[in-house]
Order: C-alpha cells, then sequence, then structure tokens
C-alpha cells in the first residue's frame, strides 16, 4: 500500500521488547547488511492474484524475510507490505501508519465496523494508479507475531485501511479489483497539483487511502 509522508524519526522498527532484543542482538552480531531490498511484483504478475499459505515455521527464514519487506516498504516510501507482493505466497504482512511496525503472521480480521469510509488508493505493486476504494473504518485483527505467539491487534481510520489492504494481498486481491473507480490521469495530476515539487518516488508515496502498499 503507498503511503502518505510519514516521517519517521526513530530508525529503529520495534514493536516490543522481544523485538527490541532481536534488533539489536542482529546489529551487533550479524550487522544490518543483512537485510535486503527484495523486488516488488508488478501487476501482470500471476502470482499477485494466487492466495497465499498459512506460515507454519516461526524461524530465522522468516525473520529475514520480514526483515527485508520492512526494509523494502520503507525504501518506497510504503505503509504496508504483504509477502506475495515480493513473491513469497505466505500469509505475512508488514504495516506502519506511524505509530511503529505491525507484524501480521496469519492475519485475520475478526470484528470490522458497519461505518465505512471511501479514500483514495494506492499500491507498490500498481505504482502511479489511484482509486476509490471503501473499507470499515475500525477493525480487530488476530494475529501472531515472528515468534509464534497469538494476539489481537486493532486499527481506526488508515490503520485499519492498511490491515484490510494488505490481507486482501494475502488472498489475491489487490486494491484495483475492490475500487469503485480508477482515477484518471488527469485527476491523478489534479490531486497532486499542490506537490509540483515533489518527485515521482514522493508523490507514489502518498498511496493508500492515500498511503502505500
Amino acid at each position: 500500500m503507498l503511503a502518505e509522508f510519514l516521517p519517521r524519526s526513530i530508525p529503529l522498527p520495534v514493536i516490543s521488547a522481544d523485538l527490541f532484543l532481536f534488533y539489536n542482538i542482529k546489529f551487533y552480531l550479524k550487522g544490518w547488511s543483512e537485510m535486503a531490498l527484495r523486488k516488488i511484483l508488478r501487476e501482470s504478475d500471476p502470482s499477485l492474484f494466487k492466495s497465499s499459505r498459512p506460515v507454519t515455521d516461526f524461524n530465522e527464514r522468516l525473520w529475514v524475510l520480514l526483515d527485508d519487506m520492512l526494509e523494502t516498504m520503507q525504501n518506497d516510501n510504503g505503509v504496508g507490505l504483504a509477502a506475495p507482493q515480493v513473491g513469497v505466497l505466505r500469509r505475512a504482512v508488514i504495516v506502519d501508519t506511524g505509530d511503529g511496525v505491525v507484524e501480521l503472521i496469519n492475519p485475520e480480521i475478526i470484528e470490522s465496523s458497519e461505518e465505512e469510509a471511501e479514500d483514495y488508493e494506492g499500491c507498490l505493486s500498481c505504482p502511479g494508479e489511484y482509486g476509490y476504494v471503501t473499507r470499515p473504518v475500525h477493525v480487530k485483527v488476530k494475529a501472531f507475531d515472528r515468534n509464534g505467539n497469538p494476539f489481537e491487534i486493532e486499527g481506526d481510520g488508515l490503520t485499519a485501511r492498511a490491515f484490510c489492504h494488505e490481507i486482501d494481498h494475502l488472498n489475491g486481491i489487490i486494491f484495483k479489483v475492490r475500487a469503485r473507480r480508477m482515477l484518471t490521469p488527469k485527476e491523478v495530476e489534479e490531486l497532486f497539483a499542490d506537490d509540483k515539487d515533489e518527485d515521482e518516488e514522493d508523490i507514489l508515496s502518498k498511496a493508500v487511502g492515500v498511503e502505500d502498499d
């Protein structure tokens, strides 16, 4: 999912004491060089339309995937990224809408509000394209962390939208399928008319409902 510009004053993305310890051990013993950018698949790739399999092994291979996804997402100014977008058909998602990194393994939406809102979304797999999508304004998700511990998390507004957008990816659904309509090139140009000094990467970073994927 694409994202509005969200300043990150803290370079180390931690969401728990366990994750903080993991990153520090990795930094001091192995170094950040192990993290790598992965290629983001585009809409033309049929893998994006396949359902992902559940994660069954919570091991270092999963941790490397999550680390690489985070680096890739941040490199493209996104607020969300799903494993199938980097060619891995496993149910794993990364989201960061400004309140810290959330890792969702085998996520399921277990509650969603009746109230919905329409906003424009973009996706890192569909650069430069935006469409109006209706999503619930509040959702509750159950998932596992990288160590296999179950937890539940709630999201409102943009976070709820990001959760829905990324979990859709795990089911082979891209936002364009749910869009009421896509914006024309002229509408996109007008939408970002006040951002004339931004380059294409900055504009793409405004995507979800105006944010990332």
